[in-house]
């Protein structure tokens, strides 16, 4: 019998087990989150034990006997006030499933330190990871939680009225400080069940047999299904049904990842002794690991139209004579790594049988989506498939595939009982689809003066083993690599090529990271051919109003990408080791794609309900439609209610991606509100009970490949410009980044999108990567090497406003664009700091990324 005292409560425990797993399961304390399985790593189960901040993921009861033990929900009420107070004052909350480790780490800091310093902070939550803020206002919060408990009180705010432009606190902030939020992997439903895949062995395999019957008879198996056992269509895929939910005998595995057989159990501990009961003969083959072999004319097919996914092509004039007859002509080869997306919450589905169809409770990016697919593999109709989406413990791109739904559905479909599927941190790694790994050749050209006159490019991309997003990125990477200036003569090529390695799919900055940084680095070498600055060199060709893009598009008038880089002359003038980048990313789908948002208005019980079936991922996509609304009613946030994207009562906004929902999502609130606002010019809100009023924006766009002089390929661009300070010793001093952002709806939520897309690429830059050895992952969560406070620098953002549109206030995406500039900057700053013109990411032979000896 184990004994101690949790949240001040005695608690007495007969058998020893993880604790992780005692707290969230039997104590149901879901505020410690399970990002790492274990590893100890991640910090998003950190709780006190006597006082001491520990992991609980690497703790057993045993280990806990006698202590006493603290979480987010035993914190007293004071002090619930206090940190709800200064996280949502800060800005702090993003995605939120870090929030309540950090919390208790702040806690065991203020505890035994009431005035800490800004180091003492970032110490103090070093073993904490967050992958959304960049830890900047993190920072800030404890700090403004510190002063509010040693002063004794908490200092008054005046509550925002909502409208555009205000820093107005995020409405999901209280929730996720105090853990009372719901992810999917906190759910419990009664007689709810568990459910696993069995992966593959080998990344490249002959399925030659698989024998179940070992596994049925385990007492605690309620059933086994294989690729046999799927009612509907087995390929799914958002764009290309290329991903077969599970493999089947007499096929080949493609990644690490295939599924070959599904499992549910009674119980989750007993999911791993089934699977390994089930007997699998391979014929192991030899993986396809790399583009420049699956390429090769006697390559065995990965599938059955071939290895390539999509070519690429974007040209205009005559980019070879041009570039013959130019003064300074620079042509390098780049490489840039797979990378993992990292968010906090490892994938989790619950899959609910209900109404003659199934109800999932998902963690995704677009509930839509989970609906067509899940729907398609059992073979029922859509409205049979309901889609609701829970907190979403970040997604950056690697939440639009599905990842775990589908086979929760498939299971519950099959045992007509509630099953989740959760992911897993090990399983996250190989499963889900990663940032694209490319190699390119590039070639810049500039007359005398440093104006550009032309680039060639040729891209390669490894797009693992499904097509996922791969077509649509190659396709960014390539409309996107001439990046914001003013030249008209490119000659682009991109190949997507597939492997067996982990898929590559939608991730921050969709391609444009890649060749961004191609470009950005072959400019810097220009500008020293031409004898001009780094900065002088990007502000002579920067692209204007009235310009046109080298796609063709004229800039319109918010254009401010000179703007811009003007934020950032004074400090790049006054520093030595200094690098600059500039930055283009597209807002909306774009090149003819239907893009839509879509919204209704509710009135419910007295209070406004909006209803968009967009996803928020730590955006705070909620916050801003509420700000969107209640200024264009004039109308309180008291009584505004977001609610969860569902389909069967939200209408489809699309997906979170492309920098696209502030704009599309927040142009279709804004126009059912004006309908709203109508209504309210003759009546009180409570006689508009029951009523619904809806808004649509549709951005029309024109196709890849037309023939118009002046196409136009999206609605909106978004530019940016960053700035990257070395000290003496080569360590990051300081970021600044400036941002062409259209109209800031809240201030506060933007800065917190750009400090985190700046030390997101800090670690592409300089620390990330996801190596393989023949398509197998060679890393571990921990080892991936993402950012830590302590190597965070000093964050500047510069908002640039410059718009008068009347679609969603003006504003412009940052999501994607947030995180674009920043690794080139990073290497300009090396290039001046010790002269070494790099090519690879992450960058080698700096203090971050030593050669090994």
């Amino acid at each position: 019998m184990y004994s101690f005292i949790l949240n001040g409560k005695k608690i007495e425990v007969e058998k020893d087990k993880r604790l992780l797993e005692y707290l969230r399961d039997d104590t149901d304390l879901t505020s410690v989150k399970n990002g790492c399985n274990g590893e100890g790593v991640c910090g998003a189960c950190t709780i006190l034990v006597d006082g001491k901040k520990m992991k609980a993921c690497i703790l057993t009861i045993s280990k806990i006997d006698g202590k006493k033990i603290t979480t987010v929900e035993g914190l007293t009420d004071i002090e619930k006030e206090i940190y709800t107070w200064a996280f949502g004052k800060a800005g702090a909350v993003q995605c939120g499933y870090c929030i309540p480790g950090m919390v208790i780490s702040a806690k065991a800091l203020i505890d035994k330190n009431s005035n800490p310093s800004s180091n003492d902070i970032k110490k103090a939550i070093v073993g904490n990871l967050c992958r959304c803020t960049g830890y900047v206002k993190i920072e800030k919060a404890i700090a403004l939680a510190a002063k509010a408990l040693r002063e004794g009180n908490i200092p008054k705010d005046e509550k925002s009225k909502g409208n555009v432009g205000d820093r107005m606190k995020r409405i999901d902030n209280d929730e996720k400080v105090l853990g009372t939020g719901e992810y999917v992997d906190d759910m419990k439903i009664e007689g709810m069940i568990y459910g696993k895949a069995l992966r593959t062995k080998y990344p490249r395999a002959l399925i030659k047999s698989i024998n179940i019957e070992k596994a049925l008879e385990h007492k605690d198996c309620e059933t086994v299904l294989t690729a046999k056992d799927i009612p509907g269509e087995r390929y799914i895929g958002h764009l290309k049904k290329d991903w077969p939910a599970l493999i089947d005998i007499g096929e080949e595995t493609r990644y690490l990842g295939d599924g070959i057989a599904l499992v549910a159990s009674n119980t989750k501990e007993s999911l791993d002794e089934i699977l390994n009961l089930i007997e699998v003969e391979y014929e192991e083959l030899v993986p396809l690991s790399k583009p420049e072999i699956a390429m090769k004319e006697d390559s065995p097919k990965i599938h059955e139209k071939g290895n390539i996914l999509s070519k690429q092509f974007l040209k205009k004039g005559n980019v070879d004579e041009v570039i013959k007859n130019s003064k300074y002509v620079v042509t390098n080869h780049y490489s840039t790594p797979f990378t993992e997306h990292a968010f906090l919450e490892p994938e989790s589905g619950l899959a609910v049988p209900e109404n003659d169809g199934v109800t999932i409770y998902t963690s995704c990016q677009g509930v839509y989506a989970v609906q067509s697919e899940c729907s398609e593999l059992l073979g029922v109709e859509p409205k049979r498939v309901r889609a609701i989406c829970k907190l979403v413990g970040g997604g950056f791109g690697g939440k639009e595939d599905m990842s775990v739904q589908h086979h929760a559905a498939l299971l519950a479909w099959d045992t007509k009982k509630p099953v989740k599927v959760t992911l897993t941190r090990a399983e996250s790694l190989v499963i889900h689809p990663k940032r694209h790994p490319m190699e390119m050749e590039f070639t810049t050209a500039c007359d005398e003066s440093g104006k550009l006159t032309a680039m060639k490019a040729r891209i390669i991309a490894d797009t693992g083993a499904y097509a996922s997003l791969g077509g649509p990125v190659l396709q960014r990477a390539c409309t996107h690599a001439a990046g914001p200036y003013n030249y008209q003569n490119v000659d682009i090529e991109g190949i997507a090529v597939y492997t067996n390695n982990p898929p590559a799919g939608a991730y921050r900055g969709f391609g444009v990271t890649q060749t961004i940084f191609a470009t950005e680095c072959n400019i810097n070498l220009l500008a020293q051919k031409a004898g001009l600055s780094a900065w002088e060199i990007r502000y002579r060709n920067a692209i204007k109003p009235g310009d046109i893009l080298p796609n063709g598009q004229i800039a319109d008038e918010t254009t401010a990408m000179v703007e811009c880089l003007e934020s950032l002359k004074e400090e790049y003038d006054n520093n030595t080791y200094v690098g600059i980048a500039s930055g283009i990313k597209n807002t909306g789908l774009g090149v003819g794609v239907p893009d839509i948002g879509r919204c209704r208005l509710s009135v419910v019980n007295g209070k406004i309900h909006i209803r968009v079936g967009a996803v928020c991922i730590g955006q705070g996509l909620g916050t801003i439609m509420t700000q969107i609304l209640c200024e264009t009613v004039d109308i309180s946030p008291e009584l505004v209610v977001v609610d969860a994207p569902d389909t069967a009562i939200t209408p489809n906004s699309g997906m979170t991606t492309a920098s696209r929902q502030t704009f599309f999502a927040g142009e279709a609130v804004r126009r059912a509100s004006l309908k709203l606002k109508k209504s309210l010019e003759v009546k009180l809100l409570k006689e508009l009970e029951d009523e619904d009023f809806y808004g649509e924006y549709e951005g029309i766009t024109d196709p890849m490949g037309s023939q118009k002089d002046n196409p136009v390929s999206h609605v909106a661009y978004s530019y940016a410009a960053h700035l990257v300070i070395l000290n003496d010793e080569g360590k990051l001093k300081k970021v600044v980044a400036a941002h062409d952002i259209g109209k800031a709806i809240n201030p506060k939520n933007l800065e917190g999108q750009i400090e985190g897309g700046v030390v997101m690429s800090l670690g592409y830059a300089l620390t990330e990567d996801y190596p393989l050895k023949d398509s197998i992952p060679q890393v571990k969560f921990g080892k991936l090497g993402l950012f830590r406070s302590t190597s965070v620098p000093e964050i500047k953002s510069v908002i640039i406003e410059k718009s008068n549109e009347i679609l969603a206030f003006g504003a412009k995406g940052i999501g994607e664009i947030a995180s674009i500039p920043t690794a080139p900057a990073v290497q300009g700053a090396y290039l001046k700091y010790d002269g070494e013109f790099r090519t690879k990411l992450p960058l080698e032979d700096t203090p971050y990324n030593k050669k090994k000896k």
